[in-house]
Parts: C-alpha cells; sequence; structure tokens
C-alpha cells in the first residue's frame, strides 16, 4: 500500500530552523513530483513548495512566495525521501505540514506533522 510518513515537525523559536522529511513506499516514487503543503488553523491548505519528478515539466523547483529565500525542497530518489528545510521561520510559518506526491491522475497525501513557531 502507498505510505506517505512525515516527520521532523516541533516546536521551534521564531528565527530558528527545522527539517522535515517524508519517506514514501508503495509507489514508483521518481516518477512522482513531491510537494509539501502546509494548513494553518482558519487557513486553506497551501502549497509551500514542489519539485519535479523525472521526466517532468515546468520548472525543477518551484515556492510560495512567502518561504521564497527561506525553505528549501530536496529529494533523494534513492531513499525514496523528500525534504524540505526550513530556515529562518517566522510565527506565520506555524501549521501543520503535509507531504504530497503526485503523477498523472495520482495523488497521495500524508498524515502531517505540526510546525509551532513561538518564543
Amino acid at each position: 500500500q502507498v505510505q506517505l510518513v512525515e516527520s521532523g515537525g516541533g516546536l521551534v523559536q521564531p528565527g530558528g530552523s527545522l527539517r522535515l522529511s517524508c519517506a514514501a513506499s508503495g509507489f514508483t516514487f521518481s516518477r512522482y513530483a513531491m510537494s509539501w503543503y502546509r494548513q494553518a488553523l482558519g487557513k486553506e491548505r497551501e502549497l509551500v513548495a514542489r519539485i519535479g519528478s523525472i521526466g517532468g515539466t515546468g520548472a525543477n523547483t518551484n515556492y510560495e512566495d512567502s518561504v521564497k529565500g527561506r525553505f528549501t525542497i530536496s529529494r533523494d530518489n534513492a531513499k525514496n525521501t523528500v525534504y524540505l528545510q526550513m530556515n529562518s521561520l517566522k510565527l506565520e510559518d506555524t501549521a501543520v505540514y503535509y507531504c504530497n506526491a503526485g503523477h498523472i491522475a495520482l495523488n497521495y497525501w500524508g498524515q502531517g506533522t505540526q510546525v509551532t513557531v513561538s518564543s
């Protein structure tokens, strides 16, 4: 069965850093675009960052404007894992972060990991 398991969330002070990981199994990881989404209380779920698949179209990576220059998405196809390095964290980054895998009509989601930025 398909599994996406996020880890690395937690409590961090403003200006701090976290690295999220998403371990994937049950599908051909390298063929899927991988994304991080987040949802804060009272807000819509939003795309944070995306990294393309092998043979994919468009830009290899893209980011939501508010995280550009602070967050970096990367993937290790040999480990079936996608990462989100988050630096210079702000209070408004507080949210549940979700891992997503997409390929044509297929779309998979993890259960999410909580990131809380607080002093």
